[in-house]
């Protein structure tokens, strides 16, 4: 490699990146020099002799790193996380905790016996659940014509079946639904049917699902069968202990991954999630009243639409609206209520105890999250307006990505070193397991801390580089820049779509073990540059700022910015 380009590299990495590398640009000058070691002057004159030979003594130094990686780091001032939980002296203790473990399962499954009888009220309560599912057709009038009530035009422009049928239907389902959740809670009271429990969940998820399905005109069965549902998954899987988990994985009080410094899982790193998911569900919950016809208007203060409508209802009655079978709106809730309950499955152990649903609530959070949060960008672009709940919505989802996915590389890496320990991979994945080179979370305060204390616990994983937060706020600026230049068009539109795109990727890069993910900025900014010159509506005042805000994203989106003291084991290396 040429040193010019060596010696820019070496200046990229510690100057602009910001990486505290041992190469500097100093360095590569001489690194092709030859120095002779001749050590005859000081054996002559001094008596002086070397007490180590290289040639004996670095076999002795790469066997002590191959047994202790994590301790030959410690010993010579690395970074000792990034080769936490790996080396001989770690699959020993590996071997030793399995052997542990297997003289203390009997005592255990004795102790989860005695938990399972505590906890045998949670299904006597799903069995009330259905009972009140069973009846509640007659409460609501579902039966009853008369009280099908007046089909909004909201719902009449959609071309429903009758209210009246859709009506009988969810009574029907209410009933079939009620009869199943007495069936499985019942079983659910025996050990030998403690699958019953997920067939309690399934009932509930269906529970959240079936208004949206039949259009329920009436506003009580809606929200009658979200409460019911939410509840059934939440005393079958929530409360009393899940079927299926590892009981090698409950037997260990480990929290922390090895080489981690915190818990992602602890309950004060989720408490956030599941507030701003309820959050969520609360403003979906709303926007759905008014598409399946319980309410005649939505709230919307900024926003104009058309046809009579403001720009909520304006939108949430669109022809993409209306591409969906069911309610986009009710999608959502479900969507948000999922997660909440997710949010609140398991202890600070569930990295490693419950990875599947890890998985899933990463895919509930991230993907269809990012998808939800692309939707509503492309609002103005589609449709023509904005809906002010809809911004807020897709904040809070935003808001919920980054403090996601450190959860989701903690998890990752426990089934990496699982696979390597041949330990079955789906039966790990689906059951969970033990951690012999995890720690207890000492530095967890609890919710006996200060407010300040739990609030700093509640972030951990997550900084805020100034640079990142101008990112957001150039991206903001790009989203409002057509209102002061005047542009039209697709040029426009490219700066609203580049300008939301922008600060959703530099607030996922807020999370320390997505920090790489702000590169993807780099080429919106070469976008930005380029746009005006390809693209029709620009002016001289736009071309000129695009031009200033892509060199701006560009620039901030080189440093990696303010590191915590934080520590994420061999992910470590990716924090770049």
């Amino acid at each position: 490699m040429p040193k010019a380009l060596a010696k820019a590299g070496a200046w990229v990495q510690q100057d602009v990146l910001g990486e505290e590398s041992f190469v500097r640009p100093w360095m590569v000058d001489i690194a092709d020099d030859h120095y002779a070691i001749d050590i005859s002057r000081a054996r002559n004159v001094l008596g002086w002799q070397p007490r180590h030979s290289l040639r004996e003594t670095l076999p002795r130094i790469v066997d002590a790193l191959k047994a202790d990686p994590a301790g030959w780091y410690r010993a010579n001032k690395l970074n000792a996380a990034k080769v936490a939980g790996s080396g001989t002296k770690a699959r020993e203790k590996d071997k030793a905790f399995e052997a542990k473990h297997d003289k203390m399962k009997p005592g255990h499954m004795a102790e989860m016996a005695g938990m399972g009888q505590q906890m045998l009220w949670a299904h006597f309560l799903v069995i009330t659940l259905g009972v009140w599912l069973l009846t509640s057709p007659l409460q609501f009038a579902l039966f009853d014509p008369a009280a099908a009530g007046t089909v909004r035009d909201v719902t009449q422009e959609r071309g429903l079946w009758e209210p009246v049928l859709r009506n009988a239907l969810t009574g029907w389902s209410d009933i079939v639904s009620g009869l199943l959740l007495m069936l499985f809670g019942g079983l659910a009271l025996s050990p030998r049917f403690s699958w019953a429990q997920w067939g309690t969940t399934i009932a509930g998820l269906w529970l959240l699902f079936a208004p949206l399905f039949f259009w329920t005109p009436s506003a009580a069965a809606t929200m009658n069968d979200t409460i019911v549902g939410a509840l059934a998954i939440a005393f079958s899987v929530l409360v009393p202990m899940m079927p299926g988990m590892s009981h090698e994985g409950m037997m260990d009080e480990s929290t922390v991954p090895p080489g981690w410094t915190y818990s992602p899982s602890s309950w004060l790193q989720r408490l956030p999630i599941i507030a701003l998911g309820f959050f969520g569900f609360l403003i979906a919950r709303y926007l759905t009243a008014y598409q399946l016809g319980h309410v005649g208007a939505v709230w919307e203060p900024f926003f104009p639409g058309g046809d009579g409508r403001n720009g909520t209802e304006f939108i949430i009655t669109s022809d993409v609206s209306r591409a969906w079978p069911v309610a986009d709106a009710g999608l959502g809730a479900v969507a948000y209520m999922i997660e909440t309950l997710m949010g609140a499955m398991g202890t600070a152990t569930r990295w490693r105890t419950m990875p599947w649903m890890v998985t899933f609530f990463f895919i509930l959070v991230v993907p269809l999250g990012g998808v939800s949060i692309f939707f509503i960008i492309i609002q103005p672009i589609m449709i023509g307006t904005y809906c002010t709940l809809c911004l807020i919505a897709a904040a809070a989802m935003l808001v919920m990505i980054p403090l996601t996915l450190d959860e989701v590389v903690a998890m990752g890496q426990y089934m990496l070193r699982s696979v390597r320990a041949d330990r079955p991979f789906w039966r790990t994945f689906f059951q969970g397991g033990p951690e012999p080179n995890g720690e207890a979370d000492k530095n967890d305060p609890g919710f006996s801390a200060a407010l300040a204390a739990q609030s700093a616990a509640a972030i951990r994983g997550v900084t805020f580089p100034w640079t990142l937060v101008a990112c957001c706020i150039v991206g903001g600026w790009l989203m409002v820049s057509r209102l002061v230049f005047g542009t039209a068009g697709a040029i426009a539109n490219s700066d609203h779509l580049s300008g939301a795109m922008i600060i959703t990727i530099a607030v996922c890069a807020m999370a320390e073990v997505a920090r790489p993910l702000r590169f993807l900025n780099l080429p919106f900014g070469l976008w930005l540059i380029a746009a005006p010159w390809l693209l029709d509506g620009a002016t001289r005042g736009s071309t000129l700022n695009n031009a200033v805000a892509g060199l701006v994203v560009i620039g901030l989106s080189l440093p990696r910015g303010r590191r915590s003291q934080e520590h994420y084991g061999s992910w470590d290396r990716y924090v770049a």
